[in-house]
């Protein structure tokens, strides 16, 4: 790590994506008062979550770009204000309208987060940067483990609103910790700016720089691993996989409990439960990930190889086999694989594979994955006005399955080139061609 003071950069991105872990959940979780607060059934809920995903699409590639250009700490703390107006908007709102436009800027508030969290962490953590990126799901998912559960309880309690009133409190802080905290690339770039005065002085417009001398550090020694540079469809590829990683867990994430309700017939308790045992396998593979992939060595591609064979198993389990027992331990697996850091593996991926600026290679990837946290809620509320709830969810699980197939073949055809491209084999421990 680059020196305890940026303990508080950690801390300030950290916190966001636990509040992140709420946020992603808590109209799902609270779907049945939100239908009587907004005046809507079931399929309108579902299409509020879409606009959250809507917002992400239209905003995080400009978000990422927006980071690099103007740093790190005012993209926090611009998200932090927006969740905190989107928590007491769910909070207050009685407008189906309103819910919308209150969902949107969730979407919006977390394009911020992402264009400059993920960034931060790896260049606060720059001894595993990877190790970094991927413990940010692991925050996420403490959230999305307790808060079911905790919700539960407020409900019986007849306080629901607290589970609420909570991530707002949470909002705040990150608002603070973001203002308080320092940042290397806040700092490079105003030395960068400054250098950039010098060389105009000196003659030597930025049209004149090398290639080399555009490129960062980091992103200088991932073009130096290159035997040969993979082809322009490979990158498309691995920002493709952002649609498909963030379909196959967020999908899964907010239809598990429905899932348990409408169609094996659970009660309220059991089948949060399901959610929480979703999310304590995400946990569990983002510490077996990071450990592997810090201690050992591993390589993003292998880490994904195995979630995605494992995703697709869970997802034959849910699809075929309708018992409590199975989709509990299918639930599990599904977390383990699809959402224990599959995603912010994603994110390694696009920067080994097409080195550049973080921020709009983030700014690309998460643009499908904002195309997928719209386009999955969206079908989902299609599914359910046409077949009813119980179909509509399976028909999901269904759609996930043939999304990890199509991601597996990819990771298949990455692993196989990759020695080509890299002069090393994808199972060979990271540092050998470093």
């Amino acid at each position: 790590m680059r020196g305890k003071k940026y303990l508080w950069t950690l801390a300030a991105v950290y916190m966001a994506y636990l509040t992140h872990g709420i946020q992603a959940i808590i109209i799902s979780q609270n779907l049945d008062q939100f239908v009587v607060q907004w005046g809507t059934d079931a399929a309108g809920v579902y299409k509020i979550i879409a606009y959250t995903g809507l917002a992400k699409f239209v905003s995080v590639w400009i978000c990422g770009e927006l980071s690099d250009k103007i740093g790190r700490k005012l993209m926090i703390a611009i998200g932090a204000v927006m969740y905190i107006g989107f928590f007491a908007g769910l909070l207050t709102t009685t407008s189906f309208a309103v819910a919308g436009v209150c969902a949107f800027m969730a979407g919006l508030a977390t394009s911020f987060f992402d264009g400059a969290c993920y960034p931060a962490a790896q260049e606060s953590w720059n001894k595993a940067p990877s190790s970094a990126v991927i413990l940010i799901k692991g925050v996420i998912s403490v959230s999305g483990l307790v808060y079911p559960l905790l919700l539960v309880s407020l409900k019986a309690a007849g306080n629901w609103q607290v589970g609420i009133i909570i991530p707002i409190v949470m909002s705040v802080l990150i608002f603070a910790l973001a203002i308080l905290a320092p940042y290397s690339y806040d700092k490079e770039l105003k030395e960068k700016r400054a250098k950039t005065k010098e060389l105009k002085a000196a003659g030597k417009t930025a049209d004149k720089l090398t290639k080399e001398e555009k490129l960062d550090a980091d992103a200088q020694r991932a073009a130096a691993r290159f035997v040969k540079k993979p082809p322009l469809g490979v990158t498309i590829g691995c920002a493709l996989y952002g649609f498909i990683a963030m379909a196959t867990m967020y999908s899964a994430q907010q239809l598990l409990k429905r899932y348990g309700l409408t169609v094996i017939g659970m009660d309220e308790l059991t089948a949060a439960s399901l959610t929480s045992l979703y999310t304590f396998g995400s946990i569990a593979a983002v510490l077996t990930w990071a450990f592997m992939m810090a201690k050992l060595r591993w390589r993003t591609l292998k880490v994904l190889l195995i979630d995605l064979a494992g995703s697709i198993l869970a997802y034959i389990l849910v699809c075929t086999v309708k018992s409590a027992v199975v989709v509990q331990i299918a639930s599990a697996a599904i977390g383990f694989f699809a959402a224990g850091g599959a995603l912010q593996c994603g994110v390694s991926l696009i920067q080994e594979f097409h080195p550049g600026n973080k921020g709009r290679n983030l700014g690309i990837y998460y643009t499908f994955m904002g195309l997928a946290s719209y386009a999955m809620p969206q079908i989902q509320s299609w599914f359910t006005a046409d077949v009813g709830e119980g179909q509509a969810i399976v028909n999901s699980m269904l759609l996930n399955l043939g999304l990890a197939v199509v991601g597996a073949c990819f990771m298949v055809y990455l692993a196989l080139n990759y020695k080509k491209w890299f002069g090393v084999s994808v199972f060979s421990k990271k540092g050998e061609d470093e």
